[in-house]
C-alpha cells in the first residue's frame, strides 16, 4: 500500500517470499471480506448524555474503581487486494475499534473476547468460534477524561485515569458478524485512516504505523 499512504507490505499467498522468513510471527494471513457473513441483532442501549455528563460519570467510576482500562481489537480483512480494518460506527459519525472497558479484576484477553462476542456475535460464546487474540500492538493513556489520549504519559503524571490497549485479533477463514442495529460494522482501507486524526482520532489513525512491520498474506477465497 506504499503508494496509497499505508506503510504495509502485502504479498500474494501463491508467491513464495523469502525476505521475511526469519520472523514468521510478523506475518498475518488475511481473508477476503466475501468470506464473512454480516447480520444484525437487537440494538445495544446507549447512555443518552452530554459530554459533561459522561466526564462526570467516568470520574465517579474512577473514584470508586481506579484506573479505567479498555481493550480494543485490530481486525483485518482483504478487499480489492488491500488490507482493510473493521471499525464500528456509532451514530453515523463516531468510529471505534471493537472492544470496550474491562470489568474490575477482569483479565485483558478475557475482557476483549467478551466485548467482541457482545458486539459482533449472536451470543456470548462467540457462536462457537473462539476469538484468536494475538499480541498487544500499542498502549494509550488519558491523564484526564477531558483530554485526548497519548502514547507517552508525562513523567509528572503518576495517576492516569484511563489506559487503552490495542490487540491484534486474527480471523479464521469464515465467521458470522452479528452487529447491534444501532451500530455499523465497516471495512475501511488502511490507507484511508493513515494519519487521518481529524476523522478517526489519534488511536485509529495510528494503526497503519503499528502494522508497518507486518507482511500480510492475502489468502484467495
Amino acid at each position: 500500500m506504499g503508494e496509497e499512504g499505508g506503510p504495509v507490505r502485502v504479498s500474494d499467498s501463491n508467491v513464495v517470499d523469502h525476505t521475511h522468513n526469519d520472523d514468521l510471527s510478523r506475518q498475518l494471513d488475511i481473508y477476503p471480506l466475501s468470506c464473512y457473513y454480516f447480520g444484525s441483532k437487537e440494538a445495544i442501549p446507549f447512555k443518552d448524555e452530554t459530554l459533561a455528563d459522561r466526564v462526570q460519570r467516568l470520574n465517579s467510576n474512577y473514584a470508586a474503581h481506579g484506573l479505567r482500562t479498555c481493550v480494543e481489537a485490530v481486525i483485518l480483512v482483504e478487499l480489492f487486494k488491500h488490507p482493510h480494518i473493521l471499525l464500528l460506527q456509532v451514530r453515523n459519525c463516531i468510529f471505534k475499534l471493537p472492544g470496550g472497558r474491562l470489568r474490575p479484576g477482569e483479565l485483558e484477553i478475557d475482557g476483549l473476547k467478551r466485548k467482541l462476542s457482545r458486539k459482533l456475535c449472536v451470543n456470548a460464546d462467540a457462536d462457537g468460534i473462539a476469538w484468536e487474540v494475538g499480541e498487544c500492538l500499542d498502549v494509550w493513556w488519558r491523564p484526564e477524561f477531558e483530554t485526548l489520549p497519548c502514547r507517552d504519559l508525562p513523567s509528572t503524571d503518576k495517576n492516569p485515569k484511563e489506559c487503552t490497549k490495542l490487540f491484534l485479533v486474527k480471523l479464521p477463514e469464515s465467521r458470522k458478524f452479528i452487529v447491534p442495529k444501532n451500530l455499523k460494522l465497516l471495512a475501511i482501507p488502511l490507507c484511508q485512516i493513515n494519519k487521518n486524526r481529524e476523522t478517526y482520532g489519534p488511536i485509529i489513525s495510528g494503526v497503519p504505523e503499528l502494522l508497518s512491520d507486518f507482511t500480510f498474506n492475502i489468502i484467495e477465497a
